[in-house]
């Protein structure tokens, strides 16, 4: 299966990182930042993202990376360097997994993981490989305790060709929401989407590896929405307004992150709206990437709210896009109709 190698590697690169966040959760000690554009981020975020990058440096040393964090705040904090530093070390002591070790390998010093940090700095374009990471989407989930998820694609010459969504906090049955935790969702184009549970504490995967696809409803009446926590992300107000026009009545899912991805990918919802609340915002490629190659492969599609399929091939963001809409195939034209009529 073409990019069989790129799938693994992403898959253990994702859990080992999930790994990580798992133990800074648990901690509480979280390490929290404040970025340029005031958004957090945690140590958490930044280890990850070394860990990721190194194993996609290791394996494929010629593709490009399109990273959401760097090392700035760290090369001017030694201790907080070190710190995370610290974590990493502990991330690998634990790994009860030997493949990991093989095949992606681990960082070997802290200017090492400073370079990996760094590396992530491609401007994006439509030629090339390029993998967007994002070491913890949804940090403010994180960081409340709520969802969050480690996103890794591929990106091939501007057509998304592999995504993993590691999920610590949804529910393996979303049934029994406090039951057991942690979910992996992974795809290739062209060859379906996959679902494994796994443990964060240790990072073992289970056997039981399941294809899985969106739910068969016959009517949008019987959807239910997905859609983020945050206002700031997604017009709620125009969400409900689309849902009345939709016939939904079922009350909304919220949740952090690209879990929403993943989470109407396996069916526990069925639309997934992000309606623009500013006309200069510009969605970030590592935020959709992945999500896009699995809800596709789960049999549903992805585009922005006039209908236009999202742009990987432009930079670091979709700014040729407005808003993201996902949705099963079969609704996706009654979906963008309503969205239209309440955005006029």
């Amino acid at each position: 299966m073409a990019y069989a190698v790129e799938r693994k590697v992403a898959e253990l690169a994702v859990i080992r990182a999930c790994r990580l966040t798992n133990a800074v959760a648990t901690s509480h000690k979280l390490g929290t930042l404040t970025k340029s554009d005031q958004s957090p981020v945690t140590v958490a975020d930044l280890g990850a993202q070394a860990m990721i990058n190194h194993a996609v440096r290791q394996c494929f040393p010629r593709d490009a990376i399109v990273a959401e964090e760097d090392a700035k705040a760290l090369r001017s904090d030694a201790d907080l360097a070190q710190r995370v530093w610290t974590l990493i070390q502990t991330c690998y002591s634990e790994e009860t997994n030997a493949e990991e070790s093989s095949t992606i390998g681990r960082l070997s010093s802290v200017s090492e993981m400073l370079d990996a940090l760094d590396s992530g700095d491609s401007k994006g374009g439509p030629v090339g490989r390029i993998w967007a990471l994002d070491p913890i989407d949804g940090t403010k989930g994180f960081i409340r305790g709520g969802q969050y998820a480690v996103c890794l694609a591929l990106i091939d010459n501007a057509q998304v060709k592999v995504g993993v969504i590691g999920c610590p906090n949804l529910p393996v049955d979303p049934a029994n929401p406090d039951g057991d935790k942690g979910i992996l969702l992974s795809a290739v184009a062209g060859n379906g989407v996959y679902s494994v549970p796994f443990k964060p504490e240790t990072g073992q995967v289970s056997a039981d590896r399941v294809s899985v696809s969106m739910r068969d409803i016959a009517s949008t009446a019987e959807a239910s929405f997905c859609e983020s926590v945050e206002a700031g992300h997604s017009s709620h107000d125009d969400n409900a307004k689309i849902a009345q026009i939709l016939g939904i009545t079922k009350p909304s899912v919220r949740m952090d992150s690209q879990a929403k991805y993943a989470s109407i990918a396996r069916g526990d919802g069925d639309i997934y709206l992000r309606l623009p609340v500013s006309d200069t915002y510009q969605e970030k490629i590592w935020d959709h990437a992945a999500g896009n190659v699995i809800v596709k492969e789960a049999g549903g599609d992805v585009t922005d709210i006039f209908g236009k399929q999202l742009d990987f091939g432009i930079g670091r963001t979709l700014q040729n896009n407005k808003g993201v809409i996902a949705a099963r195939k079969s609704i996706m034209p009654e979906v963008l109709a309503a969205v239209a009529k309440v955005r006029l």
